[in-house]
């Protein structure tokens, strides 16, 4: 029962440090769109990706940071927290490494596969990203709550997956390989299987029945 009470007092230490990531996240996008409106977009063309400009590669990094509008920001802001906040409960240090991985394979889709004389921008691929990511980790890690979340976010944001579709003026291919990097994230980072017995040369101790009921009751949490 102690090691379950500090289990629970682990995790709602890692969904503090989420909420402040998040909150520190948002921030930073706000902070650069007020000088990115100020400029008259000027960053958001300068560095978003243009796609098959090897001079924009590094833009992959900058691009989510980037809006073109206050309209854009005000519809990822919402979602991005979200979805943001679900994929960073469990762990921050493995959420900063599926972020690395979402713009990765985001942006570098996008370079590859969108319009040339389109500059692409903006947080909806990241947004898409812990989408899928949260769809399967729950699989993946073979944890209840998470799959729960994970069916619950499906059903109340299914209209999300029409964002993968090809549609005009929209960069979707940012959304939808945003979205597989996030689930190729759920399965490079899931939890692997520990194994309970120590490795010996010697069978384990015996247990009596009375122990072993004791303990499978613990278990249970009963």
């Amino acid at each position: 029962m102690e090691a379950k009470g500090q289990t629970a007092e682990i995790m709602i230490a890692e969904a503090r440090k989420a909420l402040w990531v998040m909150v520190g996240a948002l921030a930073v996008i706000w902070t650069i769109q007020i000088a990115n409106w100020a400029s008259g977009y000027t960053l958001s063309y300068e560095y978003g990706i243009q796609a098959w400009n090897p001079g924009s590669l590094p833009d992959i990094v900058s691009a989510p940071f980037l809006h073109w509008s206050w309209a854009h920001i005000e519809a990822n802001s919402g979602p991005l927290f979200i979805f943001g906040f679900l994929s960073a409960y469990r762990g921050v240090r493995k959420f900063l490494s599926v972020t690395g991985l979402i713009i990765l394979v985001s942006g570098l889709g996008a370079w590859f596969t969108a319009s040339p004389e389109a500059t692409g921008a903006g947080a909806s691929g990241v947004v898409f990203g812990y989408f899928g990511y949260i769809l399967v980790r729950g699989a993946f890690d073979r944890h209840l709550i998470d799959i729960v979340v994970g069916v619950v976010m499906a059903l109340c944001f299914a209209y999300q997956f029409a964002g993968l579709l090809p549609q005009e003026g929209i960069g979707w291919q940012a959304h939808l390989f945003g979205f597989l990097g996030g689930v190729a994230g759920g399965w490079i980072l899931r939890e692997r299987a520990r194994s309970r017995r120590t490795p010996s040369s010697s069978p384990p101790p015996q247990q009596s029945p009375r122990s072993a009921l004791l303990k499978e009751l613990d278990d249970l949490g009963l």
